[in-house]
């Protein structure tokens, strides 16, 4: 496929992926606190799939790892939301088999899978491995805002989500530099001062939370 319109897939996925970030940080603002709207998760779970294709069509196993693993909290926190029902049974079905389905796709045809995402003499080994560190790192994130809303009983965004957001994000950055991939250095750039503002709000809130005790 022609190169430009790979970058043009990855973009369309950034672009869901920056707006999820500025709905939420505008929501947020405006509420003097960090909120977890609806919409964001809406446009993650979108963003999520037309990325993993672009991470195929890159031989990216890092970016198809990271997006697999958030993928389920994404459903996860629509439930918590009560906006998962809300959604036609079609749509929620086709969502929630799309990665098995697609896993099936590629395991009856496994040594082209791997040949394809692994073996690429002009990705070496090592990059593989951190790139696929940083997205893991990005998506811990993800994994720990999951465990830390689980215990609140309500979709949460907590402080810490946004400082690992932070440190992946930069590993993302540096991994994307080396492979001279201008989706991934854009995306996570425009990231960086959501992320920052939401710790400054994070913080402010819980200072008045404890003032106020």
């Amino acid at each position: 496929m022609n190169q430009y319109l790979v970058f043009l897939v990855g973009i369309v996925a950034q672009i869901l992926f920056s707006g999820r970030l500025l709905v939420q940080w505008i929501a947020s603002e405006r509420a003097k606190k960090v909120l977890s709207p609806t919409i964001f998760w809406q446009m993650s779970m979108a963003a999520s799939v037309i990325l993993c294709i672009y991470g195929w069509l890159r031989n990216d196993f890092a970016i198809i790892a990271g997006q697999l693993i958030a993928y389920y909290i994404y459903i996860w926190n629509l439930r918590a939301k009560k906006a998962w029902f809300t959604m036609p049974g079609l749509v929620r079905l086709v969502i929630l088999y799309l990665p098995l389905a697609a896993f099936c796709y590629f395991a009856v045809d496994w040594r082209n899978t791997v040949e394809h995402l692994f073996r690429q003499e002009n990705i070496p080994g090592w990059l593989i491995i951190f790139g696929t560190a940083g997205q893991f790192t990005f998506t811990l994130r993800f994994i720990y805002q999951w465990r830390y809303s689980a215990r609140a009983g309500e979709s949460l965004l907590p402080t810490t989500f946004w400082v690992i957001s932070l440190t992946g994000s930069a590993m993302i950055i540096a991994y994307a530099i080396i492979r001279r991939d201008p989706v991934l250095i854009i995306g996570q750039s425009t990231g960086f001062f959501v992320y920052l503002r939401n710790i400054m709000i994070g913080r402010k809130t819980a200072r008045e939370a404890v003032k106020n005790d």
